[in-house]
Parts: C-alpha cells; sequence; structure tokens
C-alpha cells in the first residue's frame, strides 16, 4: 500500500455465535493482506442491529479526506481490486465498489475454504446485482449523496436503497474495480416481522423516487442520519 494512501478499515460488528467463525476469518484475512491499515469494529449500540447506522457513524469518525473500507463481517475482497479502490477513492466523487462478481459460498463453500482451499476454487453461487459486501470512500463523498438511511432498521434493504440514491444524487452508479468478493456462511437473518415490513415500504418510497434527483433529494434530506461516531471499537489490528 502506498505510504500516502491514509486509509483505515471498519467492520460493523455485534457478535453472534454464527457469524463468529466468519468474523474472525475476514479479521484474519485483512490482518493478512493489509496489515499497515488501522483495522478496527464498530456498533453504535442500537436495538436492533442497524448497519447503516454503524456504516455512516464509521465514515463521520474519518477525516473528511481519509479512505475508509466498510467491509462486512462476512465477507473477503481480492486484495487487487481493494487496493484499486483505496486509491481511487482518493478523489472520486463516487463510492468505490472492489468487485464485479460477489460470490456467495454458502456452507459447503465455506467449509472448503476453511479446509484451505482458494477461494477462487470454493463451490459458490453468483449474485447477481449485489451492491454491497465492502465498500470504499472518503467521508466527503459518502456525505454527498447521504450516506445511508438510518431508519433501515434490523436487516434488509439499506444496501439496495443505498444504490438508487447514490444513482440519482451523483449521477451514476458506484464505480466498480474487476475482482470479486466472497460471502461466508453464517445463519441467516429472519426477513419478517414490523421493522422488516417497515423496510420494505421505506424500500418503495426509493423505488419511487429513483432517478428523479429532486425526489431522492428530498428523500434522503428527511432521514433521521445520526454522524456522531458512537461505538467506534478500539484497534484490532
Amino acid at each position: 500500500m502506498p505510504n500516502d494512501v491514509a486509509a483505515r478499515i471498519v467492520i460493523p460488528w455485534r457478535p453472534a455465535p454464527s457469524r463468529l467463525d466468519a468474523f474472525e476469518r475476514v479479521i484474519a484475512w485483512y490482518r493478512t493482506h493489509f496489515p499497515d491499515l488501522d483495522l478496527r469494529t464498530i456498533d453504535t449500540g442500537d436495538d436492533p442491529f442497524v448497519l447503516a447506522a454503524c456504516r455512516n457513524a464509521a465514515m463521520a469518525d474519518a477525516a473528511s479526506d481519509d479512505v475508509v473500507v466498510i467491509g462486512d463481517a462476512d465477507t473477503l475482497p481480492e486484495p487487487a481490486p481493494l487496493r484499486a479502490a483505496i486509491d481511487a477513492a482518493r478523489t472520486s466523487d463516487r463510492v468505490q465498489l472492489p468487485y464485479t462478481a460477489y460470490r456467495w459460498l454458502g456452507r459447503e463453500g465455506s467449509a472448503q475454504y476453511a479446509k484451505g482451499m482458494p477461494l477462487d476454487e470454493c463451490d459458490h453461487e453468483l449474485v447477481i446485482g449485489a451492491c454491497s459486501g465492502v465498500y470504499v470512500a472518503t467521508p466527503r463523498t459518502w456525505a454527498q449523496h447521504g450516506g445511508q438511511d438510518e431508519r433501515f432498521r434490523g436487516w434488509g434493504f439499506e444496501d439496495a436503497a443505498w444504490y438508487l440514491a447514490h444513482e440519482a444524487l451523483t449521477g451514476g452508479p458506484p464505480d466498480r474495480h474487476p475482482g470479486r468478493v466472497y460471502a461466508l456462511y453464517h445463519a441467516g437473518e429472519t426477513r419478517a416481522g414490523a421493522n422488516y415490513d417497515a423496510n420494505a415500504a421505506l424500500m418503495e418510497r426509493y423505488r419511487a423516487a429513483a432517478g428523479d434527483r429532486e425526489a431522492m433529494a428530498q428523500l434522503v434530506g428527511i432521514a433521521s442520519a445520526s454522524t456522531t461516531p458512537v461505538g467506534l471499537e478500539e484497534s484490532v489490528a
């Protein structure tokens, strides 16, 4: 990593038994491939867990022109695309995604990886249209399109809504770098209940505003988004 690239890696994280193995492998991967970068976790303490709030807080804690890698606690990128994304993020007004293919390894592929099989040889499902997993941007760029909407509570839709907001408010999709990310297995979260229903309703508002800069700006502008970096943990690097 070039010495003049100010960057850090932040992983939204709240311990859960089924997620510990994937989390530990992700931490080990970043320590191996990016030992020079500060690596830490973040949890804003919201109940239920609010992934969007963690991502926003990770950005809010950094200087406006620093590069922040926000990685999901179950997702492994490839080193070269991530380095390219970090470098591009320093001057870009769009968020960088260090992949063009998102591979869900599932139980079998994750077990193969745990036994030593290279990631690119593990069984997987290709997730079409994926836009989450690993984000790379400066806080300045993240703020230009409102970050992520913290009204998405619990699990579901925050990534897809963010993508539509990014397209409408920056004039295009995030920049992608040729490569792959690999999502490791863990028990899935419940996609039902009052929070999920509220998330789905909010997502419909994003779909209605898609492609309309003024409508999207209004929708993002009324979001109750905290910019206080609550819960940023000590470095785990």
